[in-house]
């Protein structure tokens, strides 16, 4: 049996019963609501006339919408003609429904107000009609327990839940009727103390429905009402201020041409108008107290972000009403919610309310309060969130940079070097904030100009230079760059400016750069550069390069160009003045590769090309740092690009210098060698260090013509001979003989390119043989990571809609194919291997979800065809298994598709299943059914043996350890991100229905449950076993009637959903789960210019639910 608490009363006493929320009273010939602030009745209707029951009854036989006693009905074109089906179509202009609606509510109120009633009945996914019977003699509760049997209880989804694009067109019509209906009706019908009354009864019933379609579909209805109400309360409002402005012009005018007329009709609009004030004021307090205060801790996380949503809206839309502590209050509490998705919630309401610098005054004891929380924030678990709190964080700061301790701008400082690029760019706009926002632009110019400077952002760029430095990650410029482009691009492109601060001596005034600064100050500038020129942020930042638009592309060619055209001619200077520091020098040798150099020639600049060569040769001669050599290395290598004109100049430098070289490296071998035991070090200096630097050159460029390999080749025969050759003499040579070899095999291969092909061939086959001997889990990680990437590279190549039919792809599969066979015969010793093999191959190929839906496949759906060729390794007890595992990532309309673009899913389950243990499992059978299926399994399994047992009680040893995936170092680890501190729910399991938080069975389980400590071959028995206890428990809480019918839809509303609300004690935690029933009562403001308003009434609460704190605040909320 569903509990009592399907409505909010029970009471089923009389409606003159001292109880009822509608009291009949009368003042001033109108009848009045009950106290403010509660809920209206939610049972008996208003006694009809005889005079409207005759129009009811004339109603059923057709007038309003086409219903007859309660049933939609279509007329002969099968057009719709029930409220929810025109709205879930959406084709008709929402006023005009809505004006259709109220004509149907004049002609007759209790018909109109019947579908509309089916309206939310239908739209919460109940198949149940409200009959007219039932409207007039049933109670809310009653009405609502009987809809509660109508529901599907085969499938738990509603239209709210429901996906594709088709439903969520629909959320937005549901919200819009919602608006639109209060807006047509704010002038007369929603006074009329039955159409509103009958509305918010219903939804407050609905919304504490143990059914989460009626209280998820009611709440969102419930909210979006109070919205437009709040927006006619902030025109009454208005209203009132005018007719106030109004009425004081004309009383204070002289008697003789006062209106006295015109006197009696202001102060009687003004009476209507508060009347009306009192009214809506009343609706309101019913809808916050009778739901929202109850379902902002809803157990549905999409329910209370919902409720958090729009309280934001009524605090920016209507801020002298609601923007107080009062209502901040819940906001505040919610940012310490368990999910996501609600303290985004939270961080966005909030943003819209920090973004308005004039509400700042009532948000100051709000931040105060909460600023603590909002900061730790940004170090969030989900990057959503973290980059919101920065945001908000940002918007403090924007308004009031006393609210933020040193303390609180460092824990944000840091998270510029974070791997993800959102987070790190959030906060790079609050440095920039807190850093460049506060000078003066003319102060900055005016003082350039005494200086002889020709940018304002030395002072600037100073600042980011000391960042940067006490920052202590060095090595980590490109994240900062990257970070600030954003929001600081203009001050990091000005490499006027930074070339100035590093060319020119300090003016008076100005304090000199210390090395340490220079050589940061350089780094930066290259980062800079390179972000500009190639327009993508650095590795480790983002999944790829994007398609630029044109905007962008336009943006990049513009900025190469300009910093072409400046560093062509202050790079050799920059050279030259920092020609002995090989830190500055490596650095700057970056800078040609960035360069269009086209412009050397189209901008007559070949003397400063020249000039440049001048300087590399002087740097090579004076260094033997492998980075700094290996720099020029590479800027010879791009200068001499056979598509630039400038080639020829450029081949004739280098060749120039590297005869110097080599014909210095021939004497003083032929010196060394000479002198044998008795060569001193300047003979082994000479020799290594012309060595070091062909070595160098060597690696980008083909020496072959110049034939070191010969006096390389003496250097190491002399040394095995005699050994007295030194080292690092042995290890150049080495290293220069090889190159030599590689330049001569590419002349050797590009003429005969098949040439070594069965050799090579052999030797991957031994590399592949000793790879599995030594550890056959990470060979086989390393074979599917290989088709991997080969996949990614084709989809980079052909988009994400592959050719399945393409020599591409038939390669890749080929190849798949030769590596199962790899595997061998035996495959009890292969066993661990390919089942980890596949369980990588699967979570790769559900790793993203589509863009454009769920309905849509993955993008890396096409690599389970190539994983299929590895199913025949399988075991047939291991089939199953990886087909339990592949059906934890499908859902069930993944596996009721067969359109093309899904034959890779199909192909892939079909491997699985034939030959598969127990073959009587469709491929077709989706997760709703695998229940049946287990049932019929369990019954006609033959008893498994011995062998069977043996083979399947292997070591299992593979997944009982931590993998030790082949990793690459990244540039930067993302920061540690810290979460919401979570606590259990101290329910019983038998009281509740949880929401798992994670698949069963998946990683964090495995990582973190000891129970989950098994072999995941042997996991199918587990579940077995847990299937068993789980049927057990289910039949004992099995019960008859309604709660039979409408299994899985039914929860119990939960605990509070937040936590760690910076309590001083338990018991004042314990004060906050209390229900709210003595919560504030909304007051609107009074009229600015009223004299007899009274000012605005305080909020009183419940003793027992003030929360006290020590800190001094002597609020309510505190």
């Amino acid at each position: 049996m569903i509990s009592g608490d399907l409505d909010s009363t029970n009471e089923t006493t009389a409606h003159s019963d001292a109880g009822s929320e509608l009291e009949e009273t009368e003042v001033k010939g109108k009848r009045k609501r009950g106290r403010p602030g509660r809920p209206p009745s939610t049972n008996k209707k208003p006694r009809k006339s005889p005079g409207e029951k005759s129009r009811i009854e004339a109603g059923i036989r057709g007038v309003g919408r086409g219903r007859a006693n309660g049933h939609p009905q279509q007329n002969g074109e099968g057009e719709p003609v029930t409220l929810f089906e025109v709205v879930k179509l959406g084709k008709s202009a929402m006023q005009s429904v809505v004006d259709d609606w109220i004509e149907s509510y004049k002609q007759d109120r209790d018909i109109a107000l019947l579908d509309l009633i089916n309206f939310f009945i239908q739209c919460s996914g109940c198949r149940g009609t409200v009959r007219i019977e039932m409207f007039r003699n049933m109670q809310n509760a009653e009405i609502i327990r009987k809809m509660t049997e109508e529901f599907d209880e085969d499938s738990g989804d509603y239209p709210l839940t429901m996906p594709g694009p088709q439903w969520k067109k629909f959320r937005s019509n549901f919200c819009e009727f919602i608006g639109v209906l209060i807006r047509q009706c704010q002038y007369s019908i929603i006074y009329d103390e039955y159409m509103m009354d009958t509305v918010i009864s219903l939804l407050t019933g609905l919304s504490d429905s143990q059914v989460r379609a009626f209280r998820h579909t009611s709440t969102l209805a419930a909210m979006k009402l109070m919205t437009a109400l709040v927006n006619v309360a902030l025109n009454l409002s208005i209203h009132q201020d005018n007719t106030q402005r109004q009425y004081e012009a004309e009383r204070n005018k002289m008697i003789g041409k006062r209106a006295n007329e015109r006197l009696e009709l202001l102060l009687q609009k003004r009476k209507e108008l508060q009347e009306n004030q009192d009214e809506i004021e009343n609706m309101m307090n019913s809808i916050f107290k009778g739901i929202f205060v109850h379902r902002y801790r809803d157990a549905i996380a999409e329910i209370r972000a919902i409720c958090i949503e729009e309280i934001g809206v009524w605090m920016k839309m209507y801020s002298d009403a609601f923007l107080n502590d009062s209502y901040l209050k819940y906001v505040g509490w919610t940012l310490h919610d368990r999910q996501g998705e609600v303290r985004l919630k939270c961080l966005k309401a909030l943003q819209s309310l920090y973004t308005n610098r004039e509400l700042f005054p009532k948000l100051e004891l709000f931040t105060n309060r909460f600023k603590d929380r909002i900061v730790s924030m940004t170090l969030d678990k989900e990057y959503d969130v973290a980059v919101e709190a920065i945001r908000l964080v940002t918007l403090i700061l924007h308004g009031s940079e006393e609210a933020l301790s040193n303390e609180d701008c460092e824990n944000v400082y840091h998270l510029v070097y974070s791997a993800h690029r959102p987070v790190a760019v959030a906060a790079g706009e609050f440095l920039h904030k807190k850093l460049f926002s506060r000078h003066d632009p003319q102060a900055e110019e005016a003082l350039a100009k005494r200086r002889g400077r020709n940018s304002p952002n030395g002072n600037l760029i100073r600042m980011l230079v000391l960042f940067f430095l006490e920052s202590e990650l060095h090595e980590h410029a490109a994240y900062l760059v990257d970070s600030l482009w954003e929001s600081s691009q203009e001050l990091l492109k000005d490499w006027e400016c930074m070339t100035e601060l590093l060319l020119e001596e300090p003016v008076q005034g100005e304090e000199a750069m210390s090395d340490r600064q220079e050589s940061a100050l350089i780094e930066l500038m290259v980062c800079t550069i390179r972000q500009a020129a190639e327009a993508h942020p650095p590795v480790g930042r983002g999944t790829g390069k994007r398609v630029l638009t044109a905007k962008e592309r336009k943006t990049q060619i513009d900025d190469r160009n300009k910093l072409t055209e400046h560093f062509i001619i202050t790079l050799p200077m920059l050279l030259s003045k920092y020609s002995a520091d090989a830190e500055k020098v490596a650095n700057l040798l970056q800078i040609p590769q960035y360069f269009d150099l086209e412009i050397y020639s189209t901008g007559r600049m070949e003397k400063h090309l020249d000039a440049l060569l001048k300087q590399i040769k002087f740097v090579v001669e004076k260094h033997v740092e492998s980075d700094v050599l290996e720099a020029c290395s590479k800027t010879y290598s791009i200068l001499c690009s056979e598509e630039y004109t400038i080639q020829n100049r450029v081949d004739i430098a280098r060749s120039q210098l590297i005869d110097e070289f080599v014909d210095r490296f021939n004497h003083s071998v032929e010196d060394l060698l000479q002198e044998g035991e008795e060569a001193d070090d300047d003979d082994i200096y000479n020799v290594l260090s012309t060595l070091k630097r062909l070595t160098s050159f060597h690696n980008a460029h083909d020496l072959t013509k110049w034939d070191l390999f010969g006096n390389c080749y003496r250097l190491l025969k002399t040394g095995i001979e005699h050994g007295a050759m030194p080292e690092q003499i042995v290890v150049q040579a080495l290293q220069c003989s090889h190159y030599s070899i590689l330049w001569q095999l590419v002349k050797i291969t590009d003429g005969s390119p098949s040439k070594y092909y069965n050799d090579y061939g052999d030797i991957i086959k031994e590399t592949l043989s000793k790879t599995r001997q030594i550890d056959k889990i990470q060979c086989a990680k390393t074979l599917i990571l290989s088709l991997q990437q080969l996949f990614n590279e084709l989809v980079q190549e052909q988009g994400p809609n592959l050719d399945r039919t393409s020599a591409h792809v038939s390669g890749i599969k080929e190849l798949a194919r030769r590596f199962a066979l790899t595997f061998g015969l035996d495959q009890i010793k292969t066993r661990e291997a390919v089942a980890t093999l596949h369980k990588d191959g699967i979570e790769f190929a559900f790793k993203y979800q589509n863009q454009k839906g769920q309905e849509y496949p993955p993008p890396n759906l096409a690599f389970l065809e190539v994983l299929s060729e590895f199913s025949s390794k399988l075991l047939r007890q291991d089939k199953k298994t990886v087909h339990s595992y592949l059906e934890k990532f499908l859902t069930e309309q993944m596996m009721e598709r067969r359109e093309d673009v899904w034959l890779p899913l199909i192909s892939y389950r079909n491997s699985l299943v034939t030959g598969g243990e127990d073959d009587r499992m469709s491929v077709n059978s989706g997760s709703s059914s695998s229940k049946t299926s287990s049932v019929r399994n369990k019954k006609g399994r033959p008893p498994l043996h011995k062998k069977r047992v043996e083979d399947e009680s292997l070591d299992n040893t593979w997944l009982n350890r931590t993998d030790t995936m082949i990793q690459t170092p990244g540039p930067l680890p993302a920061p540690q991100l810290t979460s919401t501190v979570l606590r259990e729910n101290s329910r019983p399991m038998g009281d509740q229905i949880q929401e798992p938080e994670s698949e069963h069975g998946s990683e964090p389980d495995f990582l973190h449950n000891p129970q989950m400590q098994i072999s995941w071959l042997g996991q199918p028995k587990l579940e077995d076993l847990n299937r068993k206890d789980r049927t057990g428990m289910n039949y004992m809480k099995v019960r008859t009637g309604v709660r039979h019918a409408v299994r899985g839809l039914m929860e119990e509303d939960a605990e509070p959903i937040f936590e760690d609300v910076m309590m001083s004690s338990r018991s004042q935690l314990e004060d906050m789960n209390e229900e709210f029933e003595d919560t504030m009562v909304i007051d609107l403001p009074p009229s600015r210019n009223r004299r007899e308003r009274a000012e605005l009434r305080p909020d009183f609460f419940d003793s027992a639910a003030i929360i006290e704190d020590d800190s001094g605040f002597g609020m309510p909320m505190f």
